[in-house]
């Protein structure tokens, strides 16, 4: 039976929502130092440490001895989407647009998720869905002028695809994800494990290996720490304990808009109209499509 706690569930959402308003400044501030791919090297291993860590302490390492084949290949695939794909293509983006325009873009993926589960679900496309993608993709494209709106011109098109497609990675790996049944922990200790093989074979074939050993790998710690770690952890508590995703799931909300006072105050950006514009159209956007006939 679900131990319910709307408390303890609030408590720890809150948590997570702090800590990934955080995450867009941790990216700048490691990429300072590293790129892509040592960036994700580092925060591969504090992650997978963490998991190894906690299913330790909670004695359910043993359920590591049950996995079949397919839960093997399944965590095969889920590891090459997220971590690997995802962080690699989104800390790229994070390198070459400002963390206040990345960020929201990124935040697009609740959108691009209810439009692939058309095809890969079967699930139907409902008109607020078409309104979704269309007032989402105008947030996009005002965060993409990066302040100059009245240029109508892209700044950084490169970035802003590459955000795009990271919003598309993390959507394909929430399907492949809602199709195992697996221990949630467990899931992340495999995917992590898995990408981890991917990231260092990448690292060794592009030499980014030896130039660590060189670099202040503080912020990249803290990425495996804080965005990819415990807070993966303290939202599957937070949905422990609730009696009702939605009322915790709601609270993501809070993410782009704390996230953007992070970077004003720490990263010394200074905003832009356009950023928040745009993020208020993504947000409307995803709240559009999540509004069913009839309620």
């Amino acid at each position: 039976m679900k131990n319910v706690n709307q408390n303890k569930a609030y408590c720890f959402a809150l948590i997570t929502v702090i800590l990934w308003s955080t995450s867009a400044t941790a990216f700048k501030i490691a990429l300072r130092e590293l790129n892509n791919i040592q960036l994700l090297v580092i925060a591969n291993i504090t992650s997978l440490l963490i998991f190894f860590i906690i299913l330790g302490f909670q004695k359910r390492l043993f359920l590591l001895q049950q996995l079949n084949f397919r839960n093997v290949t399944l965590s095969a695939l889920q590891g090459f989407l997220n971590p690997f794909a995802y962080y690699l293509i989104l800390f790229k983006a994070y390198s070459l647009l400002p963390a206040q325009v990345a960020q929201p873009v990124n935040f697009i993926w609740p959108v691009v998720l209810m439009l692939l589960s058309v095809p890969l679900l079967k699930q139907p496309l409902r008109i607020s869905g078409v309104f979704a993608l269309l007032i989402s993709f105008a947030g996009v494209f005002v965060l993409a002028t990066q302040g100059q709106m009245q240029n109508f011109r892209i700044a950084e098109p490169v970035g802003i695809a590459l955000s795009l497609f990271s919003s598309v990675i993390w959507a394909l790996f929430w399907i492949v994800n809602l199709k195992d049944q697996r221990d949630d922990l467990v899931k992340l200790f495999m995917s992590f494990g898995f990408s981890m093989v991917y990231i260092l074979i990448l690292a060794f074939c592009t030499h980014d290996i030896l130039p660590l050993f060189s670099r202040p790998l503080m912020p990249a710690v803290y990425v495996g720490l804080f965005e990819m770690g415990f807070s993966f952890v303290f939202w599957l508590k937070a949905l422990q304990y609730s009696d009702s995703t939605g009322k915790v799931a709601n609270l993501i909300y809070l993410v782009p808009f704390l996230s953007l006072l992070v970077i004003h105050f720490v990263l010394k950006e200074d905003l832009y109209v356009t950023s928040i514009m745009g993020l208020f159209l993504i947000v409307a956007g995803i709240i559009t499509g999540r509004i069913k006939k009839g309620t």
